[in-house]
């Protein structure tokens, strides 16, 4: 991706749409035991510092998953739309929410010491 790049993305259902702009086509997994129970297998992950604009954040629920983060979902279809670090809005946004999705690429994992053995990637985790 090189340059700063914007790309959207929308839920199922459509009523919920996001703008993000990245310089960066990094993904990174999640095995946490949270976030497969989430969404049923590890996060495949984009995170974002900074400008996330959603377009029909009135219809996002959010639910604390602990004390330190929390979980963003649309209303209507249920779709995963975000994890967010309550104390600097740091996001973290499952890729195959956002348009595009062949130029990413995985660069990171982390949890793996919790990932079940009934899965594996070709990807090397991080040290």
């Amino acid at each position: 991706m090189g340059s700063t790049t914007q790309i959207h993305g929308a839920c199922l259902c459509g009523i919920v749409s996001v703008t993000i702009a990245t310089n960066s086509n990094h993904v990174g997994v999640c095995h946490c035991s949270m976030c497969r129970k989430w969404g049923g297998g590890p996060m495949f992950a984009v995170e974002f510092a900074g400008d996330v604009n959603f377009k029909g954040s009135e219809h996002i629920s959010t639910f604390s998953s602990s004390e330190w983060a929390e979980r963003g979902f649309c209303q209507q279809c249920g779709t995963h739309l975000f994890y967010r670090l309550k104390q600097d809005g740091h996001y973290a946004l499952p890729v195959g929410l956002l348009d595009g999705a062949d130029d990413w690429k995985i660069t990171e994992q982390i949890f793996i010491d919790q990932k079940p053995r009934y899965y594996s990637l070709a990807e090397k985790p991080s040290s």
